[in-house]
């Protein structure tokens, strides 16, 4: 099961991620693993102890996969309780 995470632990990830490494290819593998570490699940419990056991266990291509099926998974109000879909609707028609 793939648990999506609010926008700004995202943020927290990619601020960690830069300040972690310079290179950017090393920054994109370092914050996708500690994306996945902490969006996959198993019956209740964490795939993955964390994003280094991420690394160690997946190949780039594999994480992409799960990355890419974490990004297209339901609507915002599948993911989130408190979702309003009227205010979301607003919002885009501006």
């Amino acid at each position: 099961m793939l648990r999506p995470l609010t926008a700004l632990r995202l943020l927290t990830i990619w601020r960690e991620s830069r300040e972690a490494a310079e290179d950017p290819l090393e920054r994109a593998l370092l914050s996708n693993a500690a994306v996945l570490a902490e969006c996959c699940f198993s019956q209740d419990e964490a795939v993955f102890a964390d994003a280094d056991a991420v690394l160690q266990q997946l190949t780039p291509r594999e994480m992409e996969e799960l990355l890419g099926r974490l990004a297209d998974q339901g609507t915002p109000a599948d993911e989130n309780p408190a979702f309003d879909r009227k205010r979301f609707e607003q919002l885009l028609e501006g």
